[in-house]
């Protein structure tokens, strides 16, 4: 029966293959810390290459380490809660459907309550702003350690647990984009785990500590300092209320659990998506009024995009005759599924990723406009989108065949409408 669902290895091999995932394993890591050591100067220019290094004995610290582990084992407790509802993941190869616990949000209040009473009690976040190197580097630490352990358990997964995307063969490609598609401990899904909560409300936790710094340094936040917590808040705050809708992304249904996403979910996602917040602290912007109503106004744009694209998405997947997308045009797929094609999909191909390139830019509009580095965010996640956009492409050519075409001819734009 089992070899009905024997996972072929995998052909495709994305990232330019073994050797591309070596140098990627190296090239994040070095990244962050270049952004990072960068932002940490008075110039901040990206082209004073290399930035000041510190010695490498200085960037441990047991202190920074135990607090990222009891940040991590502090979201793993309440991950386990039981509160909030258990919902299942799509049909896997072997006909099984997982469940999953849906509680990031309760999670998230949970956090919010730890995290003020610690205040109350003389907490001093403004201490991730003095350690952010040493916390990086403990993140780095801990990433690598997951991913190790991640492999190291795939060797054992029975043969319809690996991932399509991660089964080449190949070692250190396999170790680099996840050998295991959903590597659980009992109930405990590693990859859901770790995909929304350390390092999602991580991030926030980050831009609030840079905040609480800034205070200490200038007496009070700065309008472009309140404008980015503000605004990636909202990012993280809706994540989390929506948290359901990540079970049908590609991470979850297609890719593997390694270090490609571990990196990214522990490390990249706090360290280089709070720089804003991070590059404000030492380099304080004025912000007129005009200009902060029309960045305000921009990110409110770019986040109805997003948020009326992916509810648009979901509400259809989950009930094609809900009222609010039952009159909406389809393209019938042999697959026995509906394409849609017209509303914010008949648009472009991928409007939530418009809505998350709008907001890009808004979040980094704060910072000025004299240094290429707080707009670090938007070229990374225009470049990112673009690779994803490339992958669904691909992935929906083999699953839909003709009926992806057609809806390629008549939704020509994938992203940006006239243009790309």
């Amino acid at each position: 029966m089992m070899d009905r669902y024997k996972i072929p290895r995998t052909k495709e091999l994305e990232f330019g293959g073994p050797l591309g995932a070596v140098i990627l394993i190296f090239l994040m890591p070095a990244t962050v810390f270049y952004l990072l050591l960068t932002c940490g100067t008075e110039q901040a220019s990206v082209l004073n290459f290399p930035p000041p290094l510190p010695p490498l004995s200085t960037l441990w610290n047991p202190h920074t380490f135990l607090l990222l582990l009891a940040w991590v084992g502090l979201q793993a407790a309440l991950y386990m809660l039981p509160m909030g509802k258990v919902t299942e993941g799509i049909v896997l190869r072997d006909k099984r459907r997982l469940q999953y616990r849906i509680n990031a949000f309760h999670a998230m209040g949970v956090t919010a309550l730890v995290v003020g009473a610690g205040l109350a009690a003389g907490l001093r976040l403004s201490y991730i702003y003095d350690h952010f190197l040493q916390l990086a580097f403990s993140a780095l630490l801990l990433a690598f350690g997951l991913s190790f352990l991640l492999y190291f358990k795939s060797l054992f997964a029975p043969e319809t647990a690996l991932a399509p995307g991660g089964n080449s063969g190949n070692p250190i490609y396999d170790f680099f984009m996840g050998h295991e598609l959903n590597p659980r401990v009992g109930s405990f899904d590693l990859k859901y785990f770790c995909e929304l909560r350390p390092g999602l409300l991580g991030w926030a936790l980050v831009n609030m500590a840079m905040l609480v710094k800034e205070t200490e340094l200038r007496g009070s936040p700065s309008l472009a300092m309140l404008l980015v917590n503000a605004f990636q808040l909202l990012y993280v705050v809706d994540a989390l209320w929506n948290e359901e809708a990540i079970l049908t992304t590609m991470d979850i249904v297609h890719d593997g659990f390694g270090f490609m996403l571990a990196f990214g979910d522990l490390a990249w996602v706090p360290f280089t998506y709070s720089l804003q917040a991070y590059f404000l602290v030492n380099h304080p912007q004025k912000l007129s009024l005009p200009m902060a109503v029309g960045i305000l106004l921009l990110n409110g744009l770019g986040y109805c995009i997003f948020r009326s694209a992916n509810s648009q998405k979901n509400t259809f997947r989950r009930n094609p005759n809900d009222p609010r997308v039952a009159g909406l045009k389809t393209i019938p797929t042999a697959t026995g599924r509906r394409l849609l094609v017209s509303g914010w999909w008949g648009f472009v191909r991928h409007p939530n990723y418009l809505g998350d390139l709008i907001m890009a830019l808004a979040w980094s509009l704060p910072c000025g406009l004299t240094h290429v580095l707080p707009y670090f965010y938007v070229i990374y996640f225009t470049m990112l989108l673009i690779h994803r956009e490339a992958r669904d492409e691909h992935q929906c050519l083999r699953k839909y065949g003709l009926a992806w075409q057609e809806y390629c001819r008549r939704v020509p734009y994938r992203i940006f409408p006239y243009l790309y």
